[in-house]
């Protein structure tokens, strides 16, 4: 058998020698492979890009040595950056002598001045592939450099040299770093800097030093007809709690004051910033920096915010007489809350090149320290602030634990009475008879928690879900399947989908979908129908889904309110109610900005709101001309919607002028 083995007719494999390794050199590493240095060739990573050049200049400023940056954006995809900080070196590098060090430092991976610590006490920049990466990934890169009143320029392309540094001349009025550059097609096919991202990363950045002035500018041509302008000047000088504020606006929140400070540590340790507040109906949305560099997926840093926050406030409901807070965890404490931390440190570890989570393991104590007596003193300084906060984290506290004793509840249905598992999401209605109750799919856990105040308890079921869930029309059956999203929508309605879809085991008799009056919300909304007619057509053709019709306006005139669906209902409104009187207009910004009284008059109230059903047409032809519509709109081809879109937009523009 062995020599049955050894005798097969085995092919005769490639040639396989010396000649075969590939040696790699200069910054072809990075054009071959771009992923590994800002993980992929998308258009976050085409942002990473401009994330580099601009966190090289803010480093210069958080070392004391630049006080302006300035960001255009032109036509072409170009974009330059320039701070007046100390400029590139550009004498002769000592290991290549042949060479400047800015020639070294644009066309060499793992090469800065940030390693040993002698030219930045703290800075984004770690790795020494930022630069480098840019000069690779670019079709046209210029740096110029203005030191010691002269001006020095060089130009690269994806990567190469094209020149020697050039000595362009005298530069008395003038100091610091110019790098313009624009990505190259081969690698980022046809996608373009986004002017509303980038006006975005610029600000922000100036909210995280306080003592640097940011300047934009982009080409007119590029935001005409959005909010971005062409050009800002960024300064602000309370740094992230400045940040908090413009955030906040006007939502109420548990606190009148938020939690905003500033720790500075002796010698090269770091500092911590933060800035903290408890809206009362909000999603919550959490930022973590580190050295002026966005980390979204948090890390070391945010484990020690969460740690002296969750401690702070046990320890509060210990002054206070509280038994309850020994249940309390760190996400009852954050969950809802707008947040936002920054840390300085020396010689941070990321977690990957492009630095999404932070890793250095001393990060977390130092945090903690800075931030635990600021929050105790926030806390014991106004009592009534202090219990306010401590009463709505028991709340959540109670929610959390009262989901987790309902995982598992009885409920009978027209064909069973069995134990079901439910979605921890789902707050139940407490009867037994699915005649009568309904199932409200809600847009957000501010929505919901709303909606939970506002519901008739007996017969009104929340589920909230989060966002906009999976296209089920272009996604796989795997794919649909592994949804969180989807899988709780399946369990909720107990009636299994497609061939297994058995109408008379729904466990409610109305399924309402209630999102925000505005475009989000109708692409929400969108998604969930086409759910529904996919995975459970029988439930619509049978009457039970239901569209809510949640008011955008409230008008208000002396002491008498009435709500509006949409500008044309608000002009009706105005003409007819109030008859030109001047009113007082305020429009709601999502159902979580409702208050639970508004949102049930409203839009949950039977015998005040308005429902629209959703449903099927019995003939075949019909039918067959929904699903195509659905598969147009939904599907995976592009063409079709776009074909859709010009085959209406007419229509559109004529009803618009009639209106």
């Amino acid at each position: 058998m062995a020599d049955n083995l050894f005798e097969a007719n085995i092919p005769t494999p490639p040639a396989y020698d010396a000649s075969s390794i590939e040696v790699l050199e200069g910054l072809e590493p990075v054009r071959r492979r771009p992923g590994m240095y800002i993980g992929g060739t998308d258009e976050r990573a085409l942002h990473h890009l401009a994330a580099e050049v601009l966190d090289n200049a803010m480093d210069e400023a958080v070392a004391g040595h630049a006080t302006r940056i300035e960001v255009q954006l032109d036509i072409g995809n170009r974009l330059t950056i320039i701070d007046n900080g100390r400029g590139i070196p550009v004498d002769p590098h000592p290991k290549f002598p042949d060479k400047s060090a800015l020639e070294v430092i644009l066309s060499t991976l793992h090469s800065g001045g940030k390693f040993a610590g002698k030219a930045y006490a703290t800075s984004g920049g770690l790795h020494g592939v930022g630069i480098s990466v840019v000069n690779a990934l670019s079709v046209d890169t210029v740096v110029e450099v203005a030191r010691d009143r002269q001006l020095y320029r060089q130009r690269f392309s994806q990567g190469q040299t094209l020149g020697p540094l050039e000595h362009v001349g005298a530069a008395p009025n003038r100091r610091g770093t110019l790098v313009a550059f624009t990505p190259d097609a081969e690698i980022f096919a046809d996608l373009q800097f986004k002017p509303a991202r980038l006006h975005k990363l610029v600000r922000s950045k100036a909210y995280l030093f306080a003592g640097v002035e940011i300047r934009w500018k982009c080409a007119p041509e590029l935001v005409a007809g959005t909010d971005v302008p062409a050009e800002a000047v960024f300064q602000f000088p309370g740094g992230l709690a400045d940040h908090l504020r413009e955030q906040i606006g006007g939502r109420e929140c548990a606190t009148a004051d938020f939690f905003t400070g500033r720790q500075d540590f002796p010698g090269e340790a770091g500092r911590v910033e933060w800035a903290v507040a408890w809206p009362l109906w909000s999603d919550g949305s959490y930022s973590y920096y580190c050295n002026t560099i966005p980390t979204p997926d948090g890390g070391t840093h945010e484990q020690g915010l969460r740690q002296a926050l969750v401690r702070g406030l046990r320890g509060f409901a210990d002054l206070v007489g509280s038994k309850r807070a020994k249940d309390m965890t760190a996400d009852d404490v954050t969950v809802g809350s707008e947040l936002m931390l920054s840390v300085f440190i020396r010689d941070p570890q990321f977690q990957s090149q492009t630095k999404d989570r932070l890793t250095s393991v001393e990060a977390a104590s130092l945090v903690e320290k800075a931030v635990r007596d600021h929050f105790d003193h926030f806390l014991s300084h106004n009592m009534d602030r202090g219990k306010a906060l401590l009463g709505l984290v028991l709340d959540r506290m109670d929610e959390r634990l009262r989901r987790k004793a309902e995982r598992e509840v009885k409920r009978k249905t027209a064909t069973s009475s069995r134990k079901l598992r439910l979605p921890g999401k789902l707050t139940d209605c407490a009867s037994d008879d699915p005649a009568g109750t309904e199932l409200f799919i809600v847009e957000g856990d501010s929505a919901g928690g709303s909606a939970k105040q506002a519901r008739d308890r007996k017969t009104q079921a929340i589920l909230p879900i989060r966002g906009k869930i999976l296209n089920v029309a272009s996604a796989t059956s795997a794919k649909i399947l592994a949804n969180q999203e989807i899988a709780d929508l399946i369990l909720a309605m107990g009636c299994g989908t497609r061939k297994d879809c058995q109408p008379d085991a729904l466990r409610y008799e109305r399924i309402v979908i209630m999102t925000d009056a505005d475009v989000d919300g109708a692409h929400i909304a969108t998604l969930l129908m086409t759910f529904f007619f996919q995975e459970m057509p029988d439930i619509v053709r049978r009457g039970h889904l239901y569209l809510a019709q949640p008011p955008l306006y409230r008008l208000t005139v002396g002491a008498k309110s009435l709500y509006a669906r949409d500008d044309a209902h608000r002009a009706e409104l105005e003409r007819t109610a109030f008859k030109g009187k001047k009113v007082e207009v305020a429009r709601f910004k999502g159902l979580g900005e409702m208050n639970p009284g508004q949102l049930r008059e409203t839009t949950m109230d039977p015998a005040s709101r308005s429902l629209i059903r959703i449903t099927l047409p019995q003939e075949y032809e019909e039918r067959a001309a929904v699903k195509d519509l659905v598969d147009r709109l939904m599907g995976t081809n592009p063409a079709h919607r776009f074909a859709f879109i010009q085959e209406n937009a007419a229509r559109l523009d004529d009803e618009v002028i009639d209106a």
